[in-house]
């Protein structure tokens, strides 16, 4: 379909390491006038759900500072746009659990806010497992649990997951593995 918003000029207002917020003023659907704010996102946000041979999978637990609010998750970060997904779902997971996969299937492509980000997110499937030590970036202090993927899955029916990423790669998985 064609695109009914018309750019008139955009303005940088805010850039970082990892987001740019732009204000852009444009031509509405109904022909007004009127701003929008967008922010981009630097890297492909990434999340894995790594699952061993008994069904328990590991989540992250961290307190998120935008939310003010600690949050448990599936391991996720970001990958720069110009490196391979993969090679980066790698990394995050061994970062952040010491866990290591040989097996991996891409169950999931998804835009977290589409209303105000062209954030894109990848989930991940990790499967046949090797443990090894956590590498944790400055900026993290997790906690990391084992718990059966059916007890995952509770947490987010029941309100307990509320990460976007995570609750939709949780409930694909619970598809893909019929629990």
């Amino acid at each position: 379909m064609e695109n009914p918003w018309k750019t008139k000029s955009t303005q940088v207002k805010y850039q970082n390491s990892w987001i740019e917020v732009t204000e852009h003023q444009v031509v509405n659907p109904s022909g007004s006038d009127s701003i929008y704010g967008k922010v981009h996102f630097k890297n492909k946000a990434l999340g894995i759900i790594p699952v061993d041979k008994e069904g328990n999978t590991w989540l992250v637990g961290q307190h998120r500072y935008p939310l003010n609010e600690y949050s448990w998750e599936i391991p996720m970060g970001g990958g720069p746009l110009e490196l391979d997904i993969l090679e980066s779902a790698k990394r995050e997971l061994k970062e952040e659990t010491g866990i290591s996969a040989t097996k991996w299937t891409n169950i999931m492509r998804l835009h977290t806010s589409n209303s105000v980000t062209d954030e894109e997110a990848f989930v991940y499937l990790a499967e046949d497992l090797t443990f090894g030590e956590t590498e944790f970036e400055e900026t993290e202090e997790l906690q990391i649990i084992k718990i059966p993927l059916k007890e995952a899955v509770r947490k987010v029916m029941e309100g307990e997951i509320t990460d976007a990423i995570s609750v939709a790669g949780l409930l694909k998985v619970a598809m893909i593995k019929k629990l």
